[in-house]
């Protein structure tokens, strides 16, 4: 029988200034300790919180990446260790013969636990960065089991999956939504397939979106966090602005991967059908 594990998770919804790296430094030292001053234990922040995304060319990006030894994430894992947090946030990675990444770390109090670099790339983006290679990692945490990708990743269900079969418990998205048109009445596809991928893999997710103007382009702002059946608990924060969302989990829930008696999501799968193969943890 399932024990309940209660983790509360924040998704900090925040407007980054494109080129300020000061300033955003101090922006997510803000929101990080005012979501872990209402209980946080797992804090999830933008993609490319660290230096804003709308690069004018290659050459400005790379002026603006850090390595992982770099201020801003010395300045995370130190209010990861102070706070005694799990943070997952998106930064401009620089690498080896001035390569880029569009990274994801997963912090701790133990110090950084993983760097996850997009595999995915969307459009500029592919000017600018080198694409991931590695599946997106599954750390052990003292709240659970957490999986990491960033954005346009959560468009590969195949991607998604990977994550949910090596057992992560909650899978954590940094994202930078562009907002376009869409029908009046209708929520943003990029919430549908964030309640998708929940649903068909029992894992909780929380995606973390900006919000603000950003050399023209606007956000979705639809920071949410879904629970294993695929149904929010917090958000989508549609333009709500700069918000932190609130939602106690219990992981050990996405565990349980049965959707009647005889159905099991992931037993079910029948790979030999579909050209792949993956193991079920």
């Amino acid at each position: 029988m399932n024990t309940a594990r209660n983790t509360l998770v924040a998704c900090c919804q925040l407007a980054p200034k494109i080129g300020d790296l000061a300033y955003n430094r101090n922006l997510t030292e803000r929101a990080i300790r005012s979501a872990a001053l209402q209980g946080a234990q797992v804090v999830v922040l933008p993609e490319l919180v660290q230096s804003g995304y709308l690069f004018a060319d290659r050459e400005e990006a790379l002026a603006l990446a850090e390595t992982v030894e770099g201020p801003t994430l010395r300045l995370w894992q130190a209010l990861a260790q102070e706070l005694n947090i799990v943070l997952v946030a998106g930064f401009c990675e620089r690498l080896s013969n001035d390569e880029l990444a569009n990274s994801a770390a997963l912090i701790d109090a133990g110090g950084l636990r993983a760097v996850y670099r997009k595999a995915h790339l969307w459009d500029a983006e592919k000017d600018i960065f080198t694409a991931g290679e590695a599946p997106p990692p599954v750390i052990e945490t003292v709240h659970g089991r957490i999986g990491v990708l960033i954005c346009y990743d959560l468009e590969f269900p195949e991607w998604v999956r990977l994550p949910a079969l090596a057992g992560a418990e909650l899978l954590c998205a940094p994202v930078n939504w562009p907002d376009g048109p869409r029908p009046p009445t209708e929520r943003p596809a990029e919430v549908l397939r964030v309640q998708a991928n929940a649903s068909v893999n029992r894992m909780f997710i929380a995606a973390c979106d900006r919000y603000g103007h950003e050399r023209g382009a606007g956000w979705v702002q639809g920071s949410v966090i879904v629970d294993a059946d695929g149904y929010p608990l917090a958000g989508p924060a549609e333009q709500g602005g700069e918000q932190i969302l609130l939602a106690s989990l219990n992981l050990v829930e996405a565990g349980n991967k049965r959707i009647s008696q005889r159905n099991d999501l992931h037993r079910d799968r029948r790979e030999h059908l579909y050209g792949l193969s993956s193991q079920v943890r």
